[in-house]
């Protein structure tokens, strides 16, 4: 599925003509491929499959093996609600031959570029579509009549939570959607070897869910509370049984801030539940959640988690499921 040259691509071309470089000029691959690019040993004939986030990205590497060139817009380490493309990354994703996105609003600086690459025609995939969703206002009941968040903040405790992900099991749903439509889409595509990808991908979600169930079985029931930076662990909550009473940054956003009022009332929570550890996130700065800590005292620790991002390999948390067994055991150590 071929589209003609924008004329950023174009621009190329006669960039590269005028300085006597060899080659042809294509308008496929980029240096933030998963699979790399016809210049460092992929081949410029396979679809190129755009994924805006480094988790779902690492997923979508899976499913397509070396049927496709998978490009990834995020970096590791990057806020997902505050992330902005470049120029380049703004075209590769025009000019995509599919594009895979997470959904409900989480790519909050892609959303203009997401719409205009579906406006010109790219087949474009809400990973989130496949999935039972929660609504934030549903996850936790704090927010009530008199309190400031109740009313009058548009990201406070409303809208479809995009943090899917954080469920294994709503994993597999959302790789089973991606997977048919990568096969119905994309030109090109061994389909037989896509869902091979996949049924071997979905045993290892499965694995992965029954590890997770396994490590929580011996923390308490009292225990199972979870303060985090923001609202990213409702769908984990959901699935484990856990109950999330708190966020540093009370929204699905790290875009929004918190008060000292907020702040304040949030240690009050923490201390009245006995709440052992607050929940940060890797690829946001902790320093809330190190304040709300100092206002609690006592020994309650602030222990990092992968969220929104992957991280660097060795890291613990270089693949979604390396982020996930990382994520349940600092989980259970920090509540057991």
């Amino acid at each position: 599925m071929r589209r003609r040259p924008t004329p950023l691509t174009l621009l190329a071309c006669v960039a590269g003509a005028l300085a006597l470089t060899a080659g042809a000029c294509s308008s496929s691959g980029s240096d933030t491929a998963t699979g790399g690019t016809a210049a460092d040993g992929g081949s410029g004939d396979k679809p190129t499959i755009v994924v805006t986030t480094n988790i779902l990205g690492d997923v979508v590497g899976e499913l397509v093996g070396d049927e496709a060139e998978v490009v990834t817009i995020m970096p590791v380490g990057a806020d997902p609600h505050s992330f902005s493309p470049s120029a380049q990354q703004t075209n590769e994703i025009r000019q995509a031959d599919a594009l895979i996105v997470n959904g409900a609003g989480f790519e909050e600086g892609l959303l203009d570029v997401i719409e205009s690459a579906e406006a010109d025609g790219v087949p474009t995939y809400e990973a989130i579509s496949a999935v039972e969703p929660l609504d934030v206002a549903d996850e936790h009941g704090h927010a009530e009549e008199g309190d400031e968040h109740a009313e009058g903040d548009e990201h406070a405790h409303e809208g479809t939570d995009p943090h899917f992900f954080t469920d294994p099991v709503r994993m597999v749903a959302a790789v089973e959607g991606i997977s048919e439509f990568l096969v119905a889409e994309v030109d090109g595509l061994d389909a037989a070897a896509i869902e091979a990808n996949t049924a071997a991908y979905v045993g290892e979600l499965e694995t992965l869910d029954a590890e997770l169930t396994a490590a929580f079985a011996t923390i308490p029931a009292e225990r199972r509370v979870l303060v985090t930076n923001h609202e990213v662990f409702g769908y984990f909550a959901d699935r484990f049984g856990f109950e999330v009473v708190g966020a540093v940054v009370p929204s699905g956003t790290t875009a929004d801030g918190a008060s000292a009022a907020d702040l304040s009332a949030l240690a009050e929570v923490v201390r009245a539940e006995g709440v052992p550890a607050i929940f940060a996130d890797t690829s946001s700065s902790d320093e809330l959640a190190q304040t709300l800590a100092a206002e609690v005292g006592g020994d309650v620790a602030v222990v990092e988690l992968f969220s929104e991002s992957l991280g660097e390999p060795g890291s613990g948390g270089a693949t979604y499921l390396e982020m996930m067994r990382t994520n349940g055991q600092r989980i259970a150590d920090a509540l057991g």
